[in-house]
């Protein structure tokens, strides 16, 4: 910034302050503008004090209209001082005339702060829980004036002014005043509107000024390519939920059905020239179609402001705000809201591992290691090439606890997926020897991350009873899922790795060698039980190479759909919850790219209509079978029987509820039809086939049992001799005995 040097006169009158603090303030270095610019009580009166760029003449009014005076003109640049007839402290709003032009500026010195000793003593403490509702930009009236009160955290900062389209960008005209207890700077702008671009300015402690920063509570942002933060109403919206919150704040999430759409807001779906849909337009598509799917909850990859498409939303630069590319922050709220009415449940995938470098993010946020680790051993992530939070610091834990609990009060959210929890579990993560420091008992044990997850936790259901908490963890960390005064990290769920990788890897064997790995089945059952879990086909298996689900099956292009048909209800009869991630539940040949829609086409295919319409079924008869989910997270929910057939790669086990009808889980994994083949089962009587992934209006050969098998108890012995489709999961639930 630069100002003319020229001063009008060098001469005081009484109660002016001298040249030297103009110039200060001309050049955006003064200490405390707070203290010189605005209404100040003297001995001889009430002095005002402006700055003004562009103005030739200044007159001083109250808010009411009544005129106090005309102050003097000392610097060019704009600098106005002098006497004025007023009776108190009060709010005053200039008419400033250039030539011909004219206009008005409320004085954003001549109001008090807004923020008080509480927030301070909460914030010092780090049990403030309502952050968003103070930091960041907020429409306010403040002492009889309507505008914005804007709040941010740089505490090493020698200088933050909030700049805008409001302010033409410059950072000496709503220089911020310093909270010193907490390093909290804070301004009310006057007769700032919602939809007003802005950034915080900082003069770092070495007198640097910094790229300009987006606002890190920001609950709007612009479109990418542009990086500012904007400034936005209160969320409205006429919530229609009442009855989907109460339902899942009473009951218990692991005996609920649960069953997970995971979906790229960008490209499930696109308009016809290729551009995002926007919420309500996801709302009129997306919304009936997992409906009619039969799925319980839609899972969005990250769609928190990021500035780069590829990166899915997991390199998030707005934490707050919904991302831009799909209209405003009301249109997510609409989303939710009628997921609610139909009962969907929407959970956010949610990213507190790390967080991008761009200059304009929070990377050395006020020219310091704010929010990250200042040692790049701690601090730097060599996966991803960005930054890591310091867990450590009571501020940081604040900022991503408060976004936490923000989604689930403004937005009504149902749950967050915590993305990467291992990277943030282990201090080596990806590092080798000499790279990472270890904790203050010498392990590698992240302890400030894990009271991070813990504290995380216990406001998350303690504030929101029916929102629940995933973590994509994918070691064998002990008591993920467990509640955290039984010494766990309270999550709900835990995403079971274990059973994706096992299960993809057999099925991408040739049935012919399945025999020699049947273990990869068998293992996750030993653990199936030690947290509670969801199962996840996610978009992880569908990309960087890995081809889709349906590519990764052995055989020819039948055995592909056998191969995947069989295993979709595998799953879905397998203890946990479910997540399939979107294109593959109607077996998409090729990889997701996030650049371009789904292959929607394929469903004019009977193959592939086939496999939406089993997977829809599933759905539903997961749902409809409290044997399928009601003991999902216990090991009296299922009993094995038969596991040990490794020649013909059969499986059959038991899925149980107290008080229900059983149901019998069979899947042969070979081309192979059994006819005449002996399973066991618990109760003599009739069993009714409720599914057969074979059926030929899912695509396969139609082989099966005519709906129904008889089981006779032989000496003792209960079995039934049936009918076993080649690549092919059949259900059975006892219709009677």
């Amino acid at each position: 910034m630069t100002t003319s040097p020229k001063s009008v006169d060098d001469g005081r009158a009484p109660g002016e302050i001298p040249m030297s603090e103009i110039e200060a303030i001309l050049q955006g270095r003064h200490s405390n503008p707070f203290a010189a610019l605005g209404i100040h009580k003297l001995s001889s009166g009430y002095h005002v004090r402006a700055f003004i760029p562009g103005a030739e003449v200044v007159a001083v009014f109250a808010l009411d209209g009544t005129r106090l005076g005309e102050l003097k003109q000392r610097h060019e640049a704009g600098f106005f001082e002098g006497p004025v007839e007023a009776e108190n402290l009060r709010p005053i709003r200039y008419r400033a005339r250039r030539g011909d032009d004219e206009w008005a500026v409320t004085d954003p010195y001549s109001f008090g702060p807004v923020l008080g000793p509480m927030d301070d003593y909460f914030v010092r403490e780090g049990s403030h829980l309502r952050l968003f509702d103070k930091m960041g930009a907020h429409p306010i009236r403040h002492e009889g004036v309507d505008g914005f009160h804007f709040a941010v955290w740089a505490p090493n900062a020698r200088r933050v002014s909030v700049v805008g389209e409001f302010n033409k960008w410059d950072g000496r005209r709503h220089v911020m005043r310093l909270r010193v207890d907490t390093g909290i700077w804070e301004i009310f702008a006057p007769d700032v509107q919602p939809g007003s671009s802005y950034k915080f300015e900082i003069i770092g402690k070495d007198g640097e000024l910094l790229p300009l920063k987006a606002d890190p509570y920001a609950r709007r942002a612009e479109l990418r390519p542009k990086t500012a933060s904007v400034t936005a109403a209160e969320l409205k919206q006429d919530w229609e939920d009442q009855a989907h919150q109460a339902h899942w704040e009473k009951v218990d999430h692991r005996r609920q059905p649960i069953s997970i759409y995971e979906v790229h807001s960008g490209s499930w779906q696109r308009r016809e020239d290729g551009s995002f849909l926007s919420w309500d337009e996801l709302a009129s598509r997306l919304i009936p179609y997992v409906t009619d799917m039969g799925f319980t909850h839609i899972e969005f990859l990250p769609v928190t402001e990021h500035p780069y498409d590829p990166s899915w939303g997991y390199q998030t630069t707005g934490l707050y705000a919904p991302s831009a590319r799909f209209g405003d922050p009301e249109g997510f709220a609409r989303f939710v809201n009628g997921c609610h009415k139909v009962g969907i449940g929407v959970i956010l995938d949610w990213v507190p591992a790390h967080f991008p470098t761009d200059e304009h993010g929070l990377s050395h946020f006020d020219g310091t290691a704010l929010y990250e680790h200042e040692d790049p051993r701690k601090g730097f992530h060599p996966d991803w090439n960005t930054a890591i939070y310091n867990f450590g610091r009571i501020e940081v834990l604040s900022y991503l606890i408060n976004n936490a609990l923000y989604w689930a009060e403004k937005f009504h959210l149902d749950g967050l997926r915590v993305d990467a929890v291992a990277s943030m579990l282990y201090l080596d993560y990806s590092r080798k020897d000499g790279e990472w420091i270890p904790n203050e008992y010498g392990g590698r044990e992240n302890l400030e991350a894990v009271r991070f997850l813990q504290k995380l936790n216990t406001h998350s259901y303690g504030s929101h009873p029916g929102v629940m908490t995933i973590a994509e963890e994918s070691t064998s960390w002990p008591k993920v899922s467990h509640p955290v005064h039984e010494g766990g990290l309270g999550f709900g769920f835990k995403w079971n790795m274990g059973f994706m990788h096992d299960t993809l890897s057999y099925m991408s064997r040739e049935p012919v060698h399945r025999k020699h790995h049947h273990n990869e089945i068998t293992f996750g059952l030993i653990y199936a039980f030690s947290e509670n879990f969801v199962l996840p086909l996610s978009h992880d298996e569908v990309v960087h190479g890995k081809g889709s689900l349906i590519a990764k099956m052995a055989g020819d292009d039948w055995q592909k759909f056998a191969n995947l048909r069989a295993y979709y209800a595998f799953m879905w009869g397998y203890p946990g919850k479910k997540l399939l991630f979107m294109g593959q539940e109607f077996a998409q040949w090729s990889e997701w790219s996030e650049a371009k829609a789904l292959d929607w086409n394929l469903l004019h295919y009977h193959q592939h209509e086939g496999m939406r319409r089993l997977v829809r079924d599933l759905n539903f008869c997961y749902r409809a079978k409290p044997a399928l989910h009601a003991r999902d997270c216990e090991p009296e929910g299922f009993r094995w029987l038969v596991a040990d057939d490794d020649d013909n790669s059969v499986f059959a086990w038991l899925r149980l509820a107290p008080g229900e009808k059983p149901v019998a889980v069979i899947t042969n994994f070979t081309p192979v039809l059994r006819e005449n083949h002996r399973i066991p089962l618990p109760t003599a009587g009739r069993w009714r086939e409720i599914l057969n992934t074979d059926a030929e209006i899912y695509g396969g050969s139609g082989k099966g049992n005519g709906g129904r098998v008889l089981a006779v108890d032989a000496g003792g012995t209960v079995a039934a001799t049936m009918t076993l489709p080649p690549l092919a999961t059949i259900m059975l639930e006892l219709e009677q005995a």
